[in-house]
């Protein structure tokens, strides 16, 4: 967003100061959006490998992988490294994606679990690549990769979340579930939304213009027929917390007929989608992508970490919002840097704020793992309407979401 700089006498950094007034657009995708598909797919590779390795009572800690997909007419092409049981053959990873396809919903010509050709190409690790990121004697584990992740938190929504991602997402899911449940039989799987939000006083304070394109079965609806069907679910998304405005600019199906849609239609690669999957260009973003890869590569397990610092700094009422950056080289086991930036927000000393979470978390790789508790099949359920501002799960997933680390900051204010 557009600002200004100026100088912090009390804590001697320069601070970047907000506007306070003005339009911002953030969107989403559905499930069914080709490269939802293929993180999805990539995912469940990833889940796949550690729910067999922990039946198997093997070594969690030594997995790896690293699953790309794309995804095209009735082709799925599944590619990448791996290091970890026999037990996953080629053949049971087709299973999955072709179960993972069946469940997103698709089953149309063009693209259908029940024909779509699926390929697996993933292959060993690279030695050289893992002499640098295992542990062994007395060497620590090292990240997987170089690189530099952001994690974000702003307390404009109640998941410390950018308003205008947050509802772009939840717009989809209830779409989405309205049509698993049977409700909405028309609507098919691919779909996208776009929510642009005007700020006073730099808080959300309406939707002033509403995007949304979603596949249908039926060739003979119309774009007015769509928005029936869709506007009552985009009004409950929104809710009571962010009013539409009056004048609210709605383009729903704005190009027509959509019935061609999905990986027949366009199509999908894993990481795709990086801005959709984290702040909607709220916060700034390193540039790896999450999905398909196993928490050693730090592009996924340090950005889920640098949320976590983030969202608790918001939540301990050290600032409005912040950005927290973290970085690495490969092989190397200690982040190279922390970096803390409320935009002006602060209750507190950023240097100091930067040394304490360096305290209250190890942000080493293996630490990482540890504290957020990496090592489960929990990720085929983040590949779609965001890898933040979700509940924390039961069984450990969106672990980074927990707000626990409140009570260990408070005490900078």
């Amino acid at each position: 967003m557009a600002g200004r700089v100026i100088a912090d006498p009390t804590f001697s950094r320069e601070l970047y100061v907000a506007r306070s007034n003005y339009l911002f657009t953030s969107e989403s995708v559905s499930e069914g959006h080709p490269d939802k598909v293929c993180d999805r797919i990539s995912d469940e590779v990833v889940d796949l490998y550690y729910r067999t390795t922990i039946e198997q009572g093997l070594d969690v800690w030594s997995l790896r992988c690293a699953a790309e997909t794309l995804a095209t007419t009735n082709k799925v092409v599944i590619a990448g490294e791996f290091r970890g049981t026999d037990a996953v053959t080629k053949d049971l990873i087709a299973h999955h994606a072709r179960m993972a396809i069946k469940d997103i919903g698709y089953d149309q010509e063009g693209f259908s679990w029940r024909d779509a050709n699926i390929e697996v190409l993933l292959h060993g690790q690279s030695e050289h690549i893992a002499q640098g990121v295992d542990a062994s004697g007395n060497k620590e584990e090292g990240a997987g990769d170089q690189g530099i992740m952001f994690g974000y938190a702003t307390n404009e929504t109640p998941e410390l979340m950018p308003a205008p991602i947050q509802y772009s997402h939840r717009i989809l899911k209830l779409l989405a579930d309205a049509r698993h449940s049977g409700k909405e039989k028309t609507l098919a799987p691919d779909a996208k939304s776009q929510v642009t939000v005007r700020y006073e006083n730099g808080k959300p304070k309406e939707a002033v213009s509403i995007v949304l394109s979603t596949q249908h079965t039926d060739p003979h609806q119309s774009s007015d027929d769509i928005r029936k069907i869709v506007e009552p679910y985009i009004r409950k998304a929104l809710g009571d917390t962010l009013p539409i405005a009056r004048d609210c600019i709605w383009h729903i199906n704005p190009t027509g007929k959509f019935v061609i849609g999905g990986p027949d239609g366009d199509c999908g690669l894993t990481g795709r989608k990086i801005i959709v999957d984290t702040y909607g260009g709220a916060a700034p973003h390193g540039g790896g992508a999450f999905s398909g890869k196993d928490p050693t590569k730090v592009d996924r397990s340090a950005a889920y970490a640098a949320r976590y610092l983030a969202k608790n700094v918001v939540a301990a009422g050290l600032a409005e919002r912040c950005v927290i950056q973290l970085s690495y080289a490969i092989g190397v086991p200690e982040p190279l840097s922390i970096y803390a930036n409320c935009d002006g927000t602060e209750k507190v000393d950023l240097a100091k704020l930067e040394k304490r979470l360096g305290e209250v978390m190890d942000l080493r790789p293996r630490g990482i793992r540890t504290h957020l508790g990496l090592n489960k099949p929990i990720y085929a359920r983040t590949s779609a309407y965001g890898h933040f501002g979700r509940e924390p799960d039961a069984d450990g997933g969106f672990s980074w979401e927990k707000t626990d680390l409140v009570a260990s900051l408070k005490d900078l204010a």
